[in-house]
């Protein structure tokens, strides 16, 4: 019975959060699967997909024409659970980059160019 009032009161002690730790996933890197970095396409439906990181809830996935130091356009920015997502662009430049994140902690950005002829 001791050892009862021991875990109750132990219990009571430490908050759900303290017993429940997010992963630290800041020092991981998005392995990216597609466009690579300086390739050419000749489609317009690109799929822009990566390999998933253990831990992450959610990657931010960012695309800019020409890139994202001389911004003309920020093409999408917008937040997805799965590792791979299509759009449709115009002929042009673009840099796109992804990282993953979780509710405490979020990697650096992946970041790579491409050009749709």
């Amino acid at each position: 019975m001791k050892q009862l009032r021991l875990i109750v009161v132990l219990f009571f002690v430490f908050s759900c959060e303290d017993i429940i730790e997010v992963e630290n996933i800041s020092n991981k890197t998005v392995s990216v699967l597609a466009p690579t970095n300086q390739s050419t396409l000749v489609i317009t439906d690109v799929n822009f997909s990566w390999n998933t990181v253990e831990y992450a809830e959610f990657y931010k996935l960012q695309i800019a024409k020409p890139n994202f130091e001389e911004a003309t356009q920020i093409v999408l920015d917008t937040s997805i659970s799965k590792s791979n997502f299509i759009k449709t662009l115009d002929i042009g430049n673009y840099e796109w980059r992804v990282r993953a994140q979780n509710s405490d902690y979020q990697t650096i950005y992946t970041t790579q160019s491409f050009s749709i002829e």
